[in-house]
């Protein structure tokens, strides 16, 4: 088996053959609400307790080469007058390999366990490690060779990089299925108000895909040899 997927190539045209690994938490915290002027002593913030463990998870950044933690979103409370009994801390980790991977999971539960251990804070962490790691194997060197090849018959000088986004082909590689997964369009500034694609390149990348294709079709591409 292959896999060919059409996630968007750079702006420059290069391709993704690396990809860190992904996951998503939700931290739910439980406070105690109190009035905050009658018994403002009385409250315990879950907000406090959510903001230090994203103070917590920024601090993690550049602790270990790759790995990143971004936080996405704090949401909790209600009137302004109340001690806040309820928060949510959302964020996302990305690991560029399996031991990094154990690394950041051990550190998430470190912070999870330091808010659940709070006066008057209970903490539950959901969520975890969904897209691993896309490391480059001798699989997926023959499938950039097979790409480079097929992008030289239309003019193309195909690159690859490193990323780390994810995407199916994080799980696809995962489950022993070498791919390629950046057969779209080119583009960039993506999940940002200046997102772009360039309009040439969606014949271009369809006429990539379609010399990928006719070449397993033909025999070109060996799809046994990439058997492990």
């Amino acid at each position: 088996h292959l896999g060919l997927t059409f996630e968007p190539a750079l702006a420059d045209g290069a391709l993704v053959d690396a990809r860190k690994g992904s996951a998503n938490y939700s931290l739910v915290l439980r406070g105690r609400a109190a009035h905050a002027g009658r018994a403002f002593a009385d409250g315990r913030s879950a907000i406090l307790a959510a903001a230090d463990a994203a103070l917590a998870l920024a601090a993690l950044n550049d602790k270990r080469e790759g790995v990143t933690f971004n936080v996405g979103s704090i949401d909790g409370g209600s009137a302004v007058n109340v001690v806040p009994d309820r928060a949510v801390l959302r964020f996302n980790a990305r690991a560029p390999d399996a031991e990094a991977t154990a690394w950041a999971e051990a550190e998430v539960a470190r912070i999870a366990a330091a808010a659940n251990a709070r006066d008057g804070i209970v903490a539950h962490l959901h969520g975890g490690f969904t897209r691993p790691p896309k490391p480059i194997n001798d699989q997926q060197r023959t499938m950039a060779a097979w790409t480079h090849r097929a992008g030289a018959a239309l003019g193309l000088d195909l690159k690859f990089q490193a990323s780390g986004g994810v995407c199916e082909g994080n799980n696809l590689a995962a489950a022993g299925c070498p791919n390629i997964d950046t057969l779209g369009p080119c583009g960039g500034a993506l999940h940002s108000d200046q997102e772009f694609a360039l309009i040439p390149s969606f014949t271009e990348r369809a006429k990539l895909s379609f010399l990928m294709l006719a070449g397993v079709e033909r025999g070109l591409f060996d799809v046994k040899s990439l058997r492990s």
